[in-house]
Formats: C-alpha cells, structure tokens, sequence
C-alpha cells in the first residue's frame, strides 16, 4: 500500500521534510516539482525529515510539464481549497497520485480548472484562516486514504 505524494513547487524547506517523513511512514513516494523555495541541501529540510531522508523514495521533475509528461494515463486527485467536493468522497486507489500546490498559493489555476471534478478540499470550519499548512493537509488526506483502502479491503 502506498500513495504517490506529490508537493507542485514547495515553499518551505520545514514542511518538505514533514512530507518527506510522512511519506516513508505511509510506504508512499514523493514528487517533488520544481522550482523550489529552497535547495535540497536546506538543513531545515533534512532536520525536519531526520535521519530518514536517505531512506525516501523521492522523485524530481525540473517542471510541472516534465511531471505530467513522466507520469501520464497515472490515477491523479488534486487539493484545492477551491475544490467543489470533500476530500473524504475519494475513491482512495493503491499508487494513486495525491497533487499538492505550493504553501503560498496553492495549484496553478489551470490545473484546477482543467481537471475541476478531481479537484477535492479539506473542510475548513472557520472564517479566521484562509487554509490548513501544506505538511498538515498531506497527513491528513494520506491517512484518510490508508483508512478508506484498509475498510474496503476488510469488507472484501
């Protein structure tokens, strides 16, 4: 079991290692999308992620293009705080690939637009933010997949 998790241009070097921890907790592999607000050897990035960096299985695409283009026909869902649909409504799939946009801005608006009827969000319940940090969001979309694969597999 395990997800592609894949961060469209990170901002933050902290919230990168998070991710890149998560991802080797959740058996997932992460894609990372250049450019970056940060470079690969940031010790925030490698002090977020421990000692488990060496052990991710990480991807990197030099563009979105170079991303799509590697990983055509792949079963994508894609998180926006503009998505129209629940992040819970998901029909979680083994090796699906789960796209996040960067912490200042989220997906490119084209990519949102394109593909409107994959694109899910995470409930907020107060007007006081605007969205949940990046590493938070990933925890909990990846988890809810895990759980949603798991029960179906029980029901089996």
């Amino acid at each position: 079991m395990g997800f592609n998790i894949v961060l469209i241009e990170p901002e933050i070097p902290m919230n990168t290692g998070n991710i890149g921890r998560l991802s080797l907790g959740s058996g997932s592999k992460l894609h990372l999308v250049k450019p970056f607000g940060f470079e690969l050897s940031d010790k925030r990035l490698k002090r977020a992620g421990l000692d488990y960096w060496k052990h991710i299985s990480v991807f990197i695409y030099e563009s979105i293009d170079e991303f799509f283009s590697k990983n055509k026909g792949k079963n994508f869902v894609y998180f926006s705080s503009h998505g129209a649909q629940d992040y819970c409504a998901i029909d979680y799939k083994d090796d699906m690939f789960l796209v996040f946009g960067k912490e200042s801005i989220g997906l490119p608006k084209n990519i949102v637009t394109e593909n409107s009827n994959l694109v899910y969000h995470i409930p907020i319940y107060s007007a006081h933010i605007r969205s949940l940090n990046l590493a938070n969001a990933v925890s909990i979309v990846v988890y809810e997949g895990i759980r949603n694969i798991k029960t179906h597999s029980n029901k089996k």
